[in-house]
């Protein structure tokens, strides 16, 4: 099971949407982190044929993928950003159409959406329309649409955009279960979404793919180091001038930055931990907000 990217790139007249990626996907959860406008649905929509790359070539166990045709669609399943669906069918309909769609046989079809709505904690809205759903339902049916071929690739793109916190929890819970023996592409730009479930971590930025490996070895590579540091409220503008600060805490006597930085900021600094958001301000030098990617 290899998904090779070879010198990959998408141009829109002098712009680079994706720019000369490479690298060597397997078994198992790869998050592709970025913030929005860095190519990431541009990269998630060459992965699932629906665009050709301008240069370069997406190989699967060897083959290019835009040769396979059907072959190697009936071994994806696709997530975008926001899937169309008729408003009036119902959750369960809806899955039967998709599955006709595929070209799946009606009795596996039937077997298979049953299957899955269970699997995603909607079997009993099964006969809820589809307009009638809240976000949360939609990316459930979304993922169960997604996996009526069972697919051994299976591409997210920005599956939890929109979700409350409690639905974002569901929903990672349900990738991870679903990534046994498949390769998940999950692309998105909230931090939390990737942390726990995936094996490697991708970060974009401008087209590029400048970074892939695991959350530990992300971790590792920077040589910045995380410190906290309590000061008086009236200094707070100063050293989100001069300093990258993530966090900051209103305490009883001033406020207490998180600073990432080479060296201490304060003589009372003190150094702690570092985590992945950490990391995403670094590389990204802002934090992520909910809007849709280019």
């Amino acid at each position: 099971m290899k998904l090779e990217l070879k010198n990959v790139t998408k141009q829109y007249g002098k712009v680079k949407a994706a720019d000369h990626i490479t690298c060597t996907m397997g078994k198992g959860v790869y998050g592709l982190l970025g913030v929005n406008g860095a190519g990431k649905t541009t990269l998630m929509r060459m992965l699932c044929t629906i665009i050709q790359p301008s240069e370069g070539e997406i190989l699967w166990n060897g083959k290019n993928i835009q040769d396979m045709g059907s072959e190697y669609r009936e071994i994806l399943g696709y997530l975008p950003q926001e899937f169309g669906y008729y408003p009036d069918l119902s959750v369960y309909d809806y899955l039967l159409y998709v599955a006709s769609i595929k070209g799946l046989h009606h009795s596996y079809a039937r077997k298979k959406a049953t299957q899955l709505l269970r699997q995603v904690g909607m079997e009993k809205f099964r006969e809820r329309k589809m307009k009638n759903l809240s976000g949360g339902m939609l990316r459930r049916v979304g993922i169960a649409q997604a996996m009526l071929n069972d697919p051994r690739i299976l591409v997210l793109d920005e599956p939890t955009a929109g979700l409350d916190p409690n639905e974002r929890i569901r929903f990672r819970n349900l990738i991870s279960e679903l990534s046994e023996e498949r390769l998940v592409v999950l692309s998105t730009h909230i931090v939390s979404d990737i942390e726990y479930i995936a094996n490697d971590i991708m970060l974009m930025k401008d087209g590029k793919l400048f970074y892939t490996g695991t959350a530990e070895e992300l971790l590792d590579s920077m040589k910045e180091k995380v410190w906290l540091c309590e000061v008086p409220r009236k200094l707070v503008d100063r050293y989100m001038k001069n300093y990258l600060v993530g966090n900051i805490r209103t305490t009883e006597h001033g406020a207490e930055l998180r600073i990432i930085a080479k060296e201490r900021p304060t003589q009372e600094a003190a150094e702690t931990e570092k985590n992945l958001e950490d990391a995403f301000l670094l590389y990204f030098g802002e934090r992520s907000e909910e809007k849709k990617d280019v």
